[in-house]
């Protein structure tokens, strides 16, 4: 059964913009915070932020300023909007809800950001 589902990634030159999303079932998204990590090859997970179910924000220095999560309760939707992006950006992009990055209850299959020219 998939819980958490990503989509949106794609190729885009630096200095572009993406928006991910991230459609959960209900059970989950309610009442959860969600969260984005991302990887890289040959390069360990890296959280990027999180949502709160009040929306309230956090991000990882590494992109604050440039990215900004979302969501969408009535269509149980958490988004990654991502401005100015760089080549040090590509990554497949997960989504994630209960538990630390590392270790979390639910997350997708991840969908891949490639920033090149």
């Amino acid at each position: 059964q998939v819980h958490v589902v990503e989509s949106g990634g794609g190729l885009v030159q630096p200095g572009g913009s993406l928006r991910l999303s991230c459609a959960a079932s209900g059970t989950i998204f309610s009442g959860n915070g969600m969260g984005w990590y991302r990887q890289a090859p040959g390069k360990e997970r890296e959280w990027v932020g999180v949502i709160t179910t009040e929306g309230s924000t956090k991000y990882a220095d590494s992109v604050k300023g440039r990215f900004t999560i979302s969501r969408d309760n009535a269509r149980n939707t958490v988004y990654l909007q991502m401005n100015s992006l760089k080549p040090e950006d590509t990554a497949v992009y997960h989504c994630y809800a209960v538990g630390s990055y590392t270790s979390p209850r639910y997350w997708g299959q991840g969908t891949q950001v490639t920033v090149s020219s």
